[in-house]
């Protein structure tokens, strides 16, 4: 297994990385959120190059500014400190629009006017017949109903004003993908070689009503952008990477490389995120817990991770 650096290549061989660490700010970082910063920021500096921060604040029905100056702060207290000014997402949107317009004049795009309620009894319906059932990394794969709809009833629906989600067609989007560049595919460090397969996400959503673009599209945009090099994030992130690799392709954007780094567990197996309240950074610090100490637990819990 590829650890953080191969063992053949010294200081002196590698050229300069920017990696980059992208929180939402939707709560208080904990010790999963540490670790992926501090295994970010490691590589960089090691290789003598960028370690950027950037605000994922898409979501802003969740995104609170208390939480990315809470953020900072914890960050700053691991000792980290990166490049300013740091990029927020919500400040990007006519980049993100961009693209998107992109996208649908390449006749990659369709309005999906299904609530998850339809989608749901669809999914169902298709369930009673089990070689039609087909599920992918994400859960069921979206049956395609609104891709069948005729130019006509797409545009009097939405010049009725029914909410609608765009679509990437997914078929027609690889096959154009690949009649451009040919075989599509990218380098995980820690996985080794990977050939692009998209096709397991079915028709994914590329925008909301609510949220202007999805967060496939804006991470891609953004670390071309940025020149992120190395795109370095959670192992549960790995089959997000064949949709942004075709995104990079679909739009003639730099190709970087992956590393996905483990998953941090508590003691009972329980997988460190905000959703199962894990103990936060603060309370560490506030229970008078030092950066140090961080550091040492996230790499004792990080089973094949180099120490950071």
């Amino acid at each position: 297994m590829c650890h953080i650096l191969c063992a053949s290549m010294t200081e002196s061989e590698m050229k300069p990385e920017t990696t980059r660490f992208a929180p939402s700010p939707t709560g208080r970082l904990h010790l999963g959120h540490a670790y992926s910063a501090l295994f970010a920021e490691r590589l960089a500096r090691k290789s003598g190059g960028r370690f950027l921060l950037r605000i994922e604040d898409i979501d802003t029905g969740r995104s609170r500014p208390e939480h990315e100056a809470a953020i900072c702060e914890d960050l700053a207290w691991l000792g980290l400190s990166w490049e300013q000014p740091v990029w927020r997402q919500s400040a990007r949107l006519p980049h993100y629009r961009a693209a998107l317009d992109r996208l649908d004049a390449a006749g990659l795009l369709y309005p999906c006017f299904c609530t998850r309620k339809m989608i749901r009894a669809e999914i169902a319906a298709i369930g009673q017949a089990p070689h039609l059932s087909v599920s992918g990394p994400d859960g069921p794969i979206y049956p395609g109903t609104c891709r069948e709809l005729g130019k006509e009833a797409r545009a009097s629906r939405i010049a009725a004003g029914d909410p609608f989600a765009l679509r990437l067609n997914m078929a027609r989007a690889i096959s154009q993908a690949m009649s451009m560049a040919g075989e599509i595919s990218w380098r995980d460090r820690r996985e080794g070689p990977q050939a692009m397969r998209a096709d397991i996400f079915g028709d994914i959503v590329i925008a909301r009503k609510d949220v202007p673009v999805s967060y496939h599209l804006a991470v891609t945009i953004d670390d071309a952008a940025q020149g992120v090099s190395l795109v370095t994030r959670g192992a549960d992130l790995l089959p997000a990477s064949h949709i942004h690799r075709l995104l990079q392709a679909l739009l003639d954007l730099p190709v970087p490389d992956w590393h996905h780094h483990p998953i941090l567990r508590d003691q009972d197996g329980n997988r460190l995120a905000k959703r199962l309240s894990s103990v936060s950074l603060a309370d560490l610090r506030e229970g008078g817990k030092s950066p140090g100490w961080v550091r040492e637990t996230v790499a004792e819990l990080a089973a094949d991770a180099a120490p950071i």
